[in-house]
C-alpha cells in the first residue's frame, strides 16, 4: 500500500467497522453458545475471507469499477432473474444455496446498481446538469433501478426492494434534479402508501405491519417476539445482566436472537450503555461517509458514496417473519409465512 493510499484511507472509518464487528462478535457467541457455535463460526470465517477481499478491493480505483458497471449490473439482473426459479427458503426464492454457504442476489445487486446507476447519471450529465431533469433520461434512470426492484419484490422481499428506491431518491438528489419532480413524488407517495396498504399488500404483510406498530394486538402470536424482546432490553438496565448470562436470551424467549433481535440481546446482557455506544458508532459512520460523498473527488464519487450511506443507514436485510406462539398445545410452534 503507497503513502497516496495510506494518506487518503478514512482511517476512522475502518475503525468504526472494526468496533462494531467487535460488538458484533461478542453478542453472537453468547447467542450461540448453546447450538456449539455454528453462527459464530461461519461469521469468523466469512470475517477471514472479507478482510482480504476488502484490501484487494481498496487498490482498484471506483472509476475503473465503474467502467465495468454495466457489465456487473447485467450479471445481477440474470442472477436475479435466474433465483426466482429456485426452491422458496422460508417463503421467498431470494437465495443460491451452494450447500456450504448460500448468496443472495439482491445483496450483490445493491452495489452493482448503485455504481451502474451513478456511471449513467455521469454520462446523461456529460454536457449538462439540467440534462437529468429531461423526462426522457429521467425514464432511463428510473428504469435501471426499477427493474432490479419489481425482480426482488416478486421473490418477495418488498424491504430490499425498498432499499433499492431509497439509493435512487438519494443519488437523484445529490445530483442535482428540480424540485418539482421531488415535491410531485412526495405527493404521489402520500397517496399510494395508504393505497398500497389498503389494496396491495397481502394480508400477512399487513398484519406484520400492524404487530410492529403495536404488538400487542396478537401478545401471544404475531407480536410475541417484539414483546420479549422489549423485556430483554428493559431487563438489562444499565449496564447489563452480564455477558452469556442473559435470561430473556439463553431461556428461549428471544427469537430469532442471532439475526433480527440480536440488537435486544445486546440490550439485556451488555445494557444501556453498550447500546447507546452502537448507535454512536453508526451515526459516526453515517455522518462521515455522508462527508465523503460531499468532499468526494467528482461527482461519480459522490454518487456512489451518497447511495453507500443508503446502505448503511436503511439497510433492510429480509429476515424471516415467523409466528411465534409458546402456548399453542405447550409446545413451541413456529409458522413461517
Amino acid at each position: 500500500m503507497n503513502k497516496k493510499m495510506l494518506k487518503n484511507t478514512e482511517w476512522s472509518i475502518l475503525i468504526y467497522v472494526f468496533l462494531l464487528i467487535i460488538i458484533g462478535l461478542i453478542a453472537l457467541y453468547s447467542a450461540t453458545i448453546n447450538s456449539e457455535l455454528y453462527e459464530f463460526k461461519k461469521q469468523c470465517i466469512w470475517l477471514l475471507i472479507s478482510i482480504p477481499v476488502m484490501i484487494a478491493v481498496m487498490f482498484i480505483d471506483y472509476e475503473t469499477i465503474a467502467r465495468f458497471s454495466p457489465y456487473l449490473y447485467g450479471l445481477s439482473i440474470i442472477l436475479l432473474v435466474s433465483v426466482l426459479f429456485t426452491g422458496a427458503i422460508n417463503g421467498a426464492t431470494s437465495w443460491f444455496d451452494i450447500g456450504f454457504f448460500a448468496i443472495q442476489p439482491a445483496e450483490l445487486g445493491k452495489a452493482f446498481v448503485i455504481i451502474f446507476l451513478s456511471s449513467m447519471i455521469i454520462k446523461i450529465q456529460k454536457y449538462s446538469k439540467g440534462e437529468i431533469n429531461k423526462i426522457s433520461k429521467l425514464a432511463i434512470i428510473i428504469g435501471i433501478v426499477l427493474l432490479p426492484t419489481i425482480l426482488i419484490a416478486l421473490q418477495p422481499d418488498y424491504g430490499t426492494a425498498i432499499a433499492y428506491i431509497v439509493s435512487l431518491i438519494l443519488i437523484l438528489y445529490v445530483s442535482g434534479i428540480n424540485k418539482k419532480y421531488i415535491i410531485v413524488s412526495s405527493i404521489i407517495l402520500v397517496i399510494a402508501i395508504p393505497l398500497l396498504y389498503l389494496f396491495v399488500l397481502p394480508d400477512h404483510a399487513k398484519a406484520r405491519i400492524d404487530v410492529y406498530l403495536n404488538p400487542n394486538l396478537d401478545p401471544r402470536g404475531a407480536g410475541y417476539n417484539i414483546i420479549q424482546s422489549k423485556i430483554a432490553i428493559g431487563a438489562g438496565k444499565l449496564f447489563g445482566m452480564g455477558w452469556l448470562k442473559g435470561t430473556q436470551t439463553h431461556l428461549g424467549f428471544l427469537y430469532p436472537k442471532t439475526t433480527d433481535f440480536i440488537f435486544s440481546m445486546i440490550g439485556e446482557e451488555l445494557g444501556f450503555i453498550t447500546c447507546a455506544l452502537i448507535i454512536l458508532i453508526y451515526v459516526l459512520l453515517i455522518t462521515k461517509a455522508i462527508n465523503i460523498a460531499k468532499t468526494a473527488k467528482n461527482d461519480l464519487g459522490s454518487y456512489i458514496a451518497i447511495g453507500i450511506v443508503r446502505n448503511i443507514f436503511i439497510s433492510y436485510n429480509r429476515k424471516y417473519w415467523y409466528d411465534y406462539r409458546p402456548f399453542a398445545n405447550n409446545r413451541y410452534t413456529i409458522a413461517i409465512y
